[in-house]
């Protein structure tokens, strides 16, 4: 290059670089909202409902603990399967499989709180799962899930804004 040009091309520095890529990165929202809605994640492990799959609760009707080496990140998220076809189902999927609410307990945001959801107290209402934070609020849902469904649907949209990820 000559040194006329050399004067002209304008010179970035490696610190300037590194500067605006991390302001870009603070701007954007977290992994975990990417997709609009927060999940339940087990703060000890980083996992996705304490790393349970959540397509077992579909196939073989009961919780079942994902593998380590069967990981699928999604929006940020870490999620275990039991075998590649369930990996496979909530990638194709993941809208159909993933619990309701990020799984969070409906009956709770139904009253305006958002409480995280225990993988082994569980439903599966309108071919949707949902988790509960207890036996009893697993109990109070199945006795009316369409009340419990539709006021979680109106309050968890201000709810969800209001939980960290």
């Amino acid at each position: 290059m000559t040194p006329a040009r050399q004067r002209r091309k304008p010179r970035y520095s490696l610190g300037l670089l590194v500067g605006l890529a991390f302001c870009a990165g603070m701007a954007a929202p977290p992994a975990a909202r990417a997709a609009g809605e927060p999940v339940v994640i087990n703060p000890n492990t980083g996992l996705a409902i304490s790393g349970f799959d959540p397509v077992a609760y579909f196939t073989d009707r009961k919780p079942r603990i994902g593998r380590a080496d069967l990981e699928l990140r999604v929006d940020g998220v870490v999620w275990r399967f039991v075998n590649e076809g369930d990996r496979a189902a909530f990638k194709d999927h993941p809208e159909v499989y993933a619990p309701r609410f990020g799984g969070y307990d409906p009956v709770a945001l139904s009253r305006g709180t958002s409480v995280a959801g225990h993988p082994m107290y569980w439903a599966v209402s309108g071919e949707r799962l949902y988790l509960f934070y207890s036996g009893k609020a697993r109990t109070a849902f199945l006795a009316d899930p369409a009340r419990y469904i539709a006021a979680a649907k109106r309050k968890w949209p201000a709810l969800a804004r209001t939980i960290a990820q």
